[in-house]
Order: C-alpha cells, then sequence, then structure tokens
C-alpha cells in the first residue's frame, strides 16, 4: 500500500510539473537577482506595470509643474495641499481597500482599479489641451485617484504572491520596487523633456494610454482559481481584526510605527521639490526633472541589493542602516546650495529609502498570514502614503513661514531620531519576529536570527 501511494504521489507530482512547465521555468535558467522573473505570471504582470509606472510617474511630475505654473507665490502651500488631497484617501478608505483584498478576487480588483486610474488621466489631458484646467480641477482628479489607491494598492500588494508564491515572494517585492523606482528614474526624466517641448496635457494623455499595458497584462496572466474565506462579521469588525493583528504582533507594530513617521516628516521633501529646483538650485523644469531621477536612480541602486538577497536573515540591520543613512542625507540636501551635491544627495537618500521601506515591507510580509494579507498590507499603505499627505500639508504651511530648506531639514532631524528609537527597540524584537518568519516561511527556520 505504501509503495502504490507513493507511486499514486510520483505521478501527481509528474503530472503537476508537466501542467505547471510552461508557468514556472527552472530557477536555474535565472540569476539570483531575477529570479522571480521565472514565474510566467509575474513576467507579464512585471512588463505591463513597468509601462503603467513610467506614465504615472511623468504624470506625477508634470501634475506638481502645473501646480507650479498655476499658483505662482501660493505654489508651496498649495503643492502641499494637492499632495494632501491626493493621498489622504489611503488613511481613510484604506482599511476598506484591505478588506476587500482578503474577500474579493484580487486581480479583478486591480484591474478595475487600473481602469479608473486610466479614465481619471484621460479626463485630466482633456482639462488641460483644452485650456479649461484649473486648481480645483486638479484638487478634484487627487482626490479621486487617492480614492482608487486605497483599494489598489493593498490589492496589488496582496496579489505578488498569487504570481510567485511564498518562497519566491521576497524577490518579487524587490522587483517589484525597483520596477516601481526604474520607472521614478525614467518618468520624470520623460516628462521633463516632455513639458520642455509640448505641454502638461500631454504627460497625462500618454500616462493614460501607458495603462493598456498593465491592464492587458493582468487579463493574460493565468493564476489558479482560490477561494477567498468568507470573511464573518462586519466591515468594522474585519477591518478590526487586522488592527488587532498588527497592535498586538511587537515588530509589526514598530516598522509600522517607524514607517510613519518618516512618511510624516521625511517623504514632504518631494513635495517641495519644484521650489529646491527653481528658486534654491536654479535648475528650472529640466532641473526639477534630474533631481526626480536622481532619487530614482538612489532607489532603483537600493531595490537591485535587495533583489539581490535570498535570505531574510540580516534585513532588520538593512532597515535601520537606510533609516539613518536617510536622515542623514535628507539634512545635507536642505543645506546644500550647489545641483551636483544636491543631484548626488538625492541619489543616497532615494538608495536608503528603499532599504528601509522595501526592507519593511518585505519583513511584514515575512510575519504574516495570507489571511490577513490585504488588511495589514492596507495599513502599511496607511502608514506609507496615508501620513505622507499630513506630512505634505505640515510642510505646505511650514515652507510659508520657515522656507523649503529649513523645513525639510526638520523633518531630516526627526528621521533621524526614530531610526535611533527603532535601533535601540531591535534586540527585544528579534525573538517574536523569527518565529513569525518561520511560520510562514517554515524554509527561514535554520537561518538564525531572521529578523536582525
Amino acid at each position: 500500500m505504501r509503495e502504490g501511494s507513493a507511486g499514486n504521489e510520483c505521478e501527481e507530482n509528474t503530472e503537476r510539473t508537466a501542467s505547471e512547465g510552461s508557468a514556472v521555468e527552472s530557477a536555474d535558467r535565472w540569476p539570483t537577482t531575477l529570479r522571480s522573473l521565472r514565474h510566467r505570471n509575474f513576467r507579464i504582470y512585471f512588463a505591463g506595470q513597468l509601462v503603467s509606472l513610467i506614465g504615472t510617474w511623468t504624470q506625477s511630475t508634470a501634475q506638481a509643474w502645473l501646480v507650479y505654473k498655476l499658483a505662482g507665490p501660493r505654489a508651496g502651500p498649495l503643492l502641499g495641499l494637492i499632495a494632501f488631497a491626493g493621498q489622504i484617501p489611503m488613511l481613510v478608505c484604506g482599511p476598506f481597500g484591505g478588506t476587500v483584498a482578503d474577500s474579493w478576487n484580487r486581480r479583478r480588483v486591480v484591474v478595475a482599479t487600473q481602469t479608473a486610474s486610466m479614465i481619471l488621466a484621460f479626463t485630466l489631458a482633456a482639462l488641460v489641451l483644452t485650456g479649461h484646467a484649473k486648481i480645483w480641477h486638479i484638487f478634484i482628479m487627487a482626490i479621486s485617484l487617492g480614492i482608487v489607491n486605497a483599494f489598489d494598492i493593498p490589492a496589488r500588494q496582496s496579489f505578488l504572491v498569487e504570481l510567485v508564491g511564498k518562497s519566491d515572494l521576497m524577490n518579487a517585492i524587490a522587483l517589484n520596487s525597483s520596477m516601481f523606482h526604474g520607472a521614478r528614474i525614467i518618468g520624470p526624466a520623460f516628462a521633463g523633456l516632455t513639458l520642455a517641448v509640448i505641454s502638461e496635457g500631454w504627460c497625462f494623455f500618454l500616462n493614460g494610454i501607458s495603462f493598456l499595458a498593465v491592464i492587458a497584462g493582468l487579463l493574460l496572466v493565468r493564476v489558479p482559481p482560490s477561494e477567498r474565506k468568507k470573511l464573518e462579521g462586519s466591515a468594522v469588525s474585519r477591518i478590526g481584526e487586522g488592527f488587532r493583528f498588527v497592535a498586538a504582533t511587537a515588530p509589526i507594530r514598530v516598522l509600522l510605527m517607524h514607517l510613519g513617521l518618516v512618511s510624516l516628516l521625511g517623504m514632504p521633501y518631494m513635495v517641495l521639490m519644484p521650489i529646491f529646483a527653481d528658486k534654491i538650485l536654479h535648475g528650472g523644469a529640466r532641473g526639477y526633472g534630474l533631481l526626480m531621477g536622481a532619487s530614482g536612480v538612489g532607489a532603483l541602486a537600493g531595490a537591485i541589493l535587495l533583489a539581490n538577497r535570498s535570505r531574510i536573515r540580516g534585513l532588520g540591520n538593512w532597515i535601520a542602516i537606510g533609516s539613518i543613512c536617510y536622515a542623514v542625507a535628507l539634512i545635507l540636501f536642505a543645506f546644500s546650495r550647489s545641483f551636483a551635491v544636491s543631484a548626488f544627495l538625492l541619489v543616497i537618500v532615494g538608495l536608503s529609502m528603499m532599504l528601509q521601506m522595501g526592507g519593511s515591507n518585505t519583513l511584514i510580509q515575512a510575519m504574516i498570514p495570507d489571511s490577513l494579507r490585504g488588511r495589514v498590507m492596507s495599513v502599511y499603505s496607511m502608514m506609507l502614503m496615508g501620513m505622507a499627505p499630513l506630512g505634505a500639508l505640515l510642510a505646505g504651511g511650514l515652507e510659508a513661514r520657515w522656507g523649503a530648506p529649513a523645513t525639510v531639514a526638520a523633518g531630516g532631524f526627526a528621521c533621524l531620531l526614530s531610526a535611533c528609537v527603532y535601533q535601540f527597540a531591535r534586540p527585544a524584537l528579534r525573538p517574536v519576529a523569527r518565529k513569525l518568519i518561520e511560520e510562514q516561511l517554515p524554509e527561514e527556520a535554520t537561518l538564525g536570527e531572521a529578523a536582525g
């Protein structure tokens, strides 16, 4: 009986391997950095998402410049207000987006949100190209896109595990981040050229076109049907379950608190970048695109470093080092008056930002069960993007009083203090983090201090 059972199991494994052969290639054919690309589904998703993200960064850069042009002397506060309007929905609607990601088909959710984003991009393009765009139009578009993103981001973050499985999840997160920041290099640079030659409206139009690539890719991927467990209770109680898990899990709680503070006080430097580019460093629209691209180069380098990692062990060290380097480079950038030095410092800012934020994403996803993945990642998105609008609003107000350099420097010092607190708390968190990782990723069980 045992031999027959083993034979049947062998036949089933052979059939499974044959049926999946076209979807998953041998890991030996791919270098460590690109190993999650051996999955056909992830390759398709990666290509489509890359095109779409280039368009998204093109629009983001052009939108900030359009506000700067339309607002004139009031640009600082208005840049902060529009960034606030575009990201505050993540703080309000993010928990509902996480619940949707845990109870609905994640691919369908992402297709719906990407389609909605495409429609918004075409609408903004039409307003600008016909000469009817006003500041209040940009506010409405920013709020609408923020609501869409509140449902899109938790679903996309949770969908990665369905594309590559848990064994390649860490690499997929890193490659996903490298794609994001690679687009961040190309998008602003492309936007700077387009702004100099044509107009902002064409940047928005091209972004709308770019969404067709990711929608087509999502429709082409072949994800095995997975039944979502029906979540019991009301929407509020389901949301509360995710928050209770975060509150009761010390390593995740500390990582998210640190991430939230950095997003609140450190990330708003990007909102004030048009002021640095034009008034302080005298680079104009082209300089603005180059500065944004410099930060993207650093972030891409950080993502590649993360993609080269094959294990979770030691990732906590990278997060701590990245947090400190980010804060110090941001402070130095605030006081720089040389365009070349500022661009170099933004490379460091981007690299260290990627290490701390990409590393936090990886550690958190390694510690959570799939049944709670959407809701916990919605809390992650709230800390990463939901706190940013409050920071943007604060930065806009402080810029009017203190000026852009002092505002960014103050944020850098706050991030440095948070990094020191995180480093101090790490030793007590290691045993709990290790246990959680071993429960979700048994192959990490022999690696010692997983979160060290």
